[in-house]
């Protein structure tokens, strides 16, 4: 339309000449699903930016000692031997403070801690549900918990994330704590919501009890959209406990009632059972460590990086020490083709993530995690920059500004080491156009078809050495 001026004077018009461009997606922002203290914001996916935001909005950890009993006590020696309980609604279980303290208690308070502590930020918190009455301050709940752990929990709060568009992984360290049959169904339905998506990636724990086969029972549904890890980590974390609440008893009687009490009454005993209880470090499924890898890495580095050969913070230890042959099973399987990632601790390098697959391991497309998530992040991004062409005329103009605007954002793709190819045409290829990717009846039908062709850059898994011995020449 041509512009109408009324009156005599200067007029000033902008013109618009640069392109559109494409603004990269954001690439690790985990929605963690589990059970939290404070259940008002129950199935409604909040996003948080750190541990103060948690408490704030969903309480603090869950309280897994209850009790102490006292074996052995020799104030001038301050030698104690005694035996941690845990709550009898979570847990029957009784440890000696020389055995490891791992009562079934939910974890996501523990693995949000472990996912900031790895380098995480932003993320989004699905509450399933609560182990309080809903306060900070609010005793445990009579009936376990362990017990309302429930497999459609876990699809209800899928179900709610597929109306939030930010998250790109999908996290559930309390899916742990199901049967092993229900667990399996869980990450399948984790796997079923990314693959529908199709802007979202599952970190999976690999229960600590269960065998890769049963694990395996996964169905091939979408299996390059998660990958899974193994094994458990024994963190530097403490487990919580209320000194109001904790009993402190003997073989004969209770005294005094609590261990707050033993404050003013025996200072020796009271700080005895705090040093005692400190040793007890809380075991997690790895999955909330990783997730803040995931973010760590493509922070540093970028999505296109594999989130492996790297360092795990704040873990003292592993629940079950791999050798190169025990990961061969666990690494590559000839007939699922899913594929495990383990942790594993190296002398001299500490722990590392040391698995960079999907659990599609058997397909040369999608075997590996910064593969796909790249794909995501490219397809999620340019679906988005697209957006200004709905309703715009189909014709030569529009294709000519998207192709450059995608053309320009894979060309910044490739500077920054992203795709592999010695010159952009070898890396990238971006095609649209009437003869090219669309016919005339896509035309009358009111489809732009863009047709783009990515070399992506795969991880150096297997490094191989060559020696040979050069024989003495006379």
């Amino acid at each position: 339309m041509a512009d109408t001026y009324l009156h005599p004077g200067v007029y000033v018009k902008e013109i618009s000449t640069l392109p559109p461009s494409v603004a990269e997606v954001s690439t690790a922002v985990p929605a963690f699903c589990g059970y939290t203290k404070k259940t008002d914001l129950k199935l409604k996916p909040t996003r948080i930016e750190a541990m103060l935001d948690y408490e704030r909005l969903f309480g603090g950890p869950p309280e897994a000692v209850t009790g102490v009993t006292i074996k052995k006590w020799d104030p001038t020696t301050a030698d104690l031997d005694m035996i941690v309980d845990a709550s009898n609604t979570v847990t029957e279980e009784e440890v000696d403070t020389d055995d490891q303290f791992d009562p079934d208690i939910p974890l996501l308070y523990y693995s949000l801690r472990m996912y900031f502590d790895n380098g995480g930020g932003p993320c989004y918190i699905v509450s399933l549900g609560g182990y309080g009455d809903g306060t900070i301050d609010s005793p445990p709940p009579q009936s376990p918990p362990s017990h309302n752990v429930k497999t459609d929990d876990f699809k209800d709060g899928l179900a709610a994330l597929t109306r939030v568009d930010e998250p790109t992984l999908i996290v559930m360290p309390d899916a742990t704590r199901l049967d092993a049959d229900d667990f399996v169904s869980a990450c399948q339905y984790a796997l079923n919501h990314c693959g529908e998506m199709k802007d979202r990636f599952a970190i999976l724990d690999v229960k600590k009890e269960q065998e890769a086969a049963a694990f395996r029972k996964l169905s091939s549904n979408h299996l390059s959209y998660g990958a899974a890890y193994t094994p458990y980590l024994k963190t530097s974390l403490v487990y919580a406990y209320d000194e109001k609440k904790v009993t402190v008893t003997t073989s004969e009687k209770i005294v005094p009632p609590k261990l707050e009490d033993l404050k003013a009454s025996d200072t020796a005993l009271y700080n005895s059972i705090k040093a005692a209880l400190a040793k007890q470090r809380v075991i997690l499924p790895p999955s909330g460590a990783i997730a803040g890898i995931y973010a760590s890495v493509d922070r540093d580095r970028g999505v296109w990086k594999a989130p492996a050969n790297v360092a795990v913070a704040s873990v003292i230890d592993l629940t079950e020490m791999f050798t190169d042959a025990e990961q061969d099973g666990l690494n590559v399987d000839p007939t699922s083709g899913k594929s495990i990632n383990v942790i594993r601790s190296f002398t001299g390098r500490g722990i590392l993530v040391w698995g960079a697959r999907t659990l599609a391991g058997n397909d040369n497309e999608w075997r590996y995690i910064p593969v796909r998530r790249l794909f995501i992040t490219i397809e999620e991004s340019t679906k988005k920059a697209t957006a200004f062409a709905v309703f715009e005329p189909n014709d030569s103009t529009t294709w000519l500004k998207v192709k450059a605007m995608i053309e320009s954002y894979l060309y910044g793709l490739w500077e920054r080491g992203a795709l592999a190819g010695a010159k952009p045409e070898d890396a990238y290829f971006v095609n649209v156009g009437l003869g090219t990717t669309m016919t005339t009846q896509d035309i009358l039908e009111g489809r732009m078809i863009v047709e783009i062709g990515i070399a992506a850059v795969r991880p150096a898994e297997f490094i191989i050495l060559r020696f040979t011995h050069k024989l003495q020449v006379a």
